[in-house]
């Protein structure tokens, strides 16, 4: 009768210590979630907050359209001095050449901005799907950052090309404990991803990305590093490649208001 006693406490006590595991796991993945969150919604409102215009060296690597140029922030577009293109040097009368274009073609800086601030409403849609599209959970912390490791969540449903790629990677991001500013985002993805069946295009498992970002003012935070190493074709098995690295430093700040002009001058100014 003892004996019996002692199992039944022995295994009522096993199923406690099991649900509290169970539940612990839970909470920590809750409480992943809310980190991430946190970050999205700072993350956000930094974006919508933010207008300051910044100048910095910029060298981007890309198997076709490489370049290594200045790029100065203004409200009508960027205006960039491109000192080298697909390995060809730029002459001093070819860069500011290229910039006067720009000045002055408004159809240009409209086109231009247009095509940034696509990027920008995509950008902020995939990361708004950041808790949601991913399984969370925290990874380590330490020098003031918290690692959260990120799988893909198979009850989420993307809504669109770009989400179902985004969906089907895993890895982790860095986030700044203080300022709950994302430092990293790092993934791989962990599935092929086909459009059609794999007829209108496919990408491979195993392509990678790496997203760095640093603080370059008080409140402002910049990506400084974007590396993308992701395979697939598409129709006619066209490579549809995705093979980028970007690196940029030598961050200063300009004038809020900075005109195209103003930017051209300040360009100017950096060594070529």
């Amino acid at each position: 009768m003892f004996r019996n006693r002692s199992r039944v406490v022995w295994v009522i006590g096993w199923i406690l210590m099991l649900l509290w595991s169970v539940a612990a796991v839970a909470a920590d993945g809750e409480d992943a979630k809310q980190v991430v969150q946190q970050a999205v919604n700072t993350e956000l409102s930094a974006d919508h907050n933010d207008h300051s215009r910044w100048l910095y060296f910029d060298v981007d690597r890309k198997p076709r359209n490489s370049v290594t140029q200045w790029v100065a922030q203004t409200a009508k577009g960027d205006v960039c001095r491109v000192l080298e293109k697909d390995s060809h040097k730029l002459s001093f009368s070819e860069q500011q050449g290229l910039m006067d274009g720009f000045v002055r073609n408004s159809w240009e800086q409209a086109r231009r901005r247009k095509a940034s601030s696509h990027d920008d409403e995509q950008a902020a849609e995939l990361l708004k799907m950041l808790p949601s599209a991913f399984i969370w959970s925290r990874t380590e912390s330490h020098g003031g950052t918290t690692v959260l490791h990120f799988k893909p969540n198979a009850s989420f449903s993307p809504p669109d090309r770009e989400a179902r790629v985004f969906a089907a990677m895993e890895g982790d991001m860095t986030v700044d404990d203080a300022q709950h500013r994302i430092v990293s985002l790092k993934g791989r993805l962990v599935r092929d991803v086909k459009f059609g069946g794999g007829f209108f295009a496919e990408l491979k498992a195993g392509g990678s990305f790496d997203v760095e970002r640093r603080k370059t003012g008080d409140t402002v935070w910049q990506i400084t590093e974007t590396h993308v190493h992701i395979d697939g074709h598409a129709l006619l098995f066209k490579s549809i490649a995705e093979q980028e690295d970007e690196v940029k430093t030598k961050f200063h700040q300009l004038p809020d208001n900075v005109s195209l002009e103003q930017a051209e001058k300040e360009l100017l100014r950096e060594s070529n």
